[in-house]
């Protein structure tokens, strides 16, 4: 599952381009156009091709120390925010910098307290203060507009998943308690940017389901849901990191248009 909304940071350093359908489509097309197009040349995704950017750390009072990566640039900006025990340095993160360099624009791609090079302990960390981990990367960095019983007893949850090198992702029990006052669904989102959901329907996770009722919540009127029918729950392949990297475009076009 991936979404998409708008933020701003700061970036510039082209490395490669996409071609015409990103660099040169102009301020007033759809989605639907946009992914009617072929780039000149398809994505590269080589580390070779790669500028390498140092990481930094945002120092917080009495919180752990930030690992994050800044391009400077135009505005709007793009802000990458990880999934579960995801770190800055994933497929989509990396791809979505390229796209930056290449027109621009401002990017930010940080690490959660507790994983990859931020301080904190992971087994310590709550849905709570990972959310004050964005927050302090929107307010702190980012520049201009910018998204039981069982368990009980033995105080940690072992998940099997795909995903996880050990084939199992142990969670805290206070983890997840502590995620019950971080639920959306009950009550509208106060949400009022244009929102884009991409889910794959072969997703065994997060039910794409999920994103439609997100959308059902969310106050703003310009909300699409868009599912990818053999996509999974990473997301990953060429084509799915090429239609979430086009919406982005999308997006910065039409908030540009509104700014302009």
């Amino acid at each position: 599952m991936a979404g998409a909304g708008m933020a701003a940071a700061a970036a510039w350093g082209p490395c490669w381009r996409w071609g015409r359908t990103a660099v040169s489509s102009g301020f007033h097309r759809g989605l639907s156009t946009v992914l009617a197009r072929k780039p000149e040349r398809a994505p590269r995704w080589l580390p070779a091709c790669r500028q390498k950017t140092s990481v930094s750390f945002l120092r917080r009072p009495d919180l752990p120390k930030l690992a994050f990566k800044r391009l400077k640039g135009k505005s709007p900006g793009v802000i990458f925010i990880p999934g579960y025990i995801s770190n800055m340095n994933g497929t989509k993160a990396l791809a979505i910098e390229e796209f930056c360099k290449s027109l621009g624009h401002a990017y930010i791609r940080f690490d959660y307290s507790g994983v990859g090079n931020s301080e904190g302990n992971l087994q310590e960390c709550t849905v709570g203060r990972w959310r004050k981990d964005v927050l302090s990367i929107i307010d702190d960095l980012a520049e201009g507009p910018q998204v039981k019983k069982d368990i009980e007893m033995k105080g940690v949850w072992s998940m099997p998943s795909k995903y996880s090198e050990d084939g199992v992702y142990h969670i805290q029990y206070s983890f997840i308690k502590e995620a019950e006052y971080h639920c959306l669904l009950h009550s509208p989102i106060p949400v009022n940017c244009p929102v884009r959901l991409l889910h794959g329907m072969k997703d065994d996770i997060v039910p794409w389901h999920t994103s439609l009722q997100v959308a059902d919540r969310v106050v703003s009127t310009d909300v699409d849901v868009i599912l990818r029918k053999h996509s999974d729950h990473r997301m990953k392949e060429k084509a799915d990191i090429q239609l979430l990297v086009y919406t982005i475009d999308d997006l910065i076009d039409k908030l540009s248009t509104v700014v302009n």
